[in-house]
């Protein structure tokens, strides 16, 4: 007796079903790639509007308008040392619609938080890098009359109350370099955490905090008009845009090199098709005259690189500031 191995035909028909189906999920899928961008697309900035992040995800988002063809808009969702906007666009559906201007101050983050309700390295698909910027030690000259480090230094341990420095929020870059600066130079400072450069940039100018690590884009105007000293820029190079500035290294601050990166992220399961194209788009925005020209303008420094290029610098800076974070025991619940 022969005992039949043929499928019922429920099953086969249930089996061809799920099939025709994927192929649909699939063509439609592959259909959504091809037709992206069909609607305005959103660029969230982790800080208020004002600041070089801001600035920065403004100039890329008026050129990509016009070679995407579709609006893209900026939105600022600032709050807990960027990682708000982080948050949101993690979570977000990865279609290509959302996308985050990222910056060092996430992979600072990723060790000063206790509890993120993301991972910045497994919840985002790095797109490319579009700007280096240096951070500058700078003062409100009216408030303290420091020409140089030396002097600044020898303020700081006079001072009574103690110095104030703000940051862009806990957790950031301009927050671990303040930290470094107080064990480098045997100071002590009170941290001031702002939810961004613009608040933080009024309240320097208005003298309620004495000095600042901040971007060089944020507050070169000011320090073109006299408002602002800079004493020194944090990463191993003079800035072109003030070469007369000296490193923190050149003025006897051993191992600084710490600058701002920013550059642009999607969603995790954003399509590679999308991640492809975005990474195209905008590689060709940062590498025109025009767009260098006003980075250069600015104070930034134009940098670009492949998905992967930049995967590679967020895993060795995370790795990097988290030795940091250690040795400095910066730590936000």
């Amino acid at each position: 007796m022969r005992t039949s191995h043929r499928a019922h035909p429920t099953a086969r028909i249930l089996r061809a079903s799920l099939l025709a189906l994927g192929f649909v999920v699939a063509a439609t899928a592959a259909a959504q790639d091809k037709d992206w961008p069909s609607k305005p697309i959103s660029l969230i900035v982790p800080f208020p509007s004002g600041g070089t992040t801001d600035v920065l995800a403004r100039a890329l988002g008026d050129q990509l308008s016009k070679t995407l063809g579709q609006p893209v808009i900026v939105e600022n969702r600032p709050g807990a040392g960027a990682t708000v906007g982080a948050d949101y666009v993690a979570k977000a559906k990865p279609d290509g619609y959302t996308l985050l201007m990222g910056a060092v101050h996430h992979t600072i983050a990723t060790s000063v938080y206790r509890k993120l309700p993301y991972s910045f390295q497994k919840d985002l698909a790095p797109i490319t890098p579009i700007a280096m910027v240096p951070n500058v030690l700078v003062v409100n000259p009216a408030k303290t009359p420091a020409k140089n480090v030396a002097e600044f230094v020898a303020l700081a341990k006079k001072a009574s109350p103690e110095f104030s420095y703000g940051s862009n929020g806990n957790g950031t870059a301009q927050h671990l370099i303040g930290t470094q600066f107080q064990a480098a130079t045997g100071t002590t400072l009170l941290h001031v955490p702002y939810k961004g450069s613009g608040p933080l940039t009024t309240d320097l100018l208005g003298g309620q905090v004495t000095m600042s690590f901040d971007t060089l884009t944020t507050v070169l105007p000011h320090i073109k008009a006299g408002k602002l000293q800079a004493l020194a820029v944090t990463t191993a190079r003079r800035s072109s845009a003030m070469p007369d500035v000296p490193t923190m290294e050149e003025a006897g601050l051993k191992g600084f090199d710490i600058g701002t990166w920013f550059g642009v992220l999607a969603p995790a399961a954003t399509p590679k098709p999308i991640v492809t194209r975005l990474n195209a788009e905008i590689v060709k925005i940062v590498n025109s005259p025009d767009f260098r020209q006003r980075m250069h303008a600015a104070g930034a420094e134009p940098l670009s690189s492949t998905p992967e290029a930049f995967a590679k610098r967020i895993d060795d800076e995370t790795a990097k500031f988290a030795g940091l974070v250690k040795e400095g025991k910066v730590t936000i619940e």
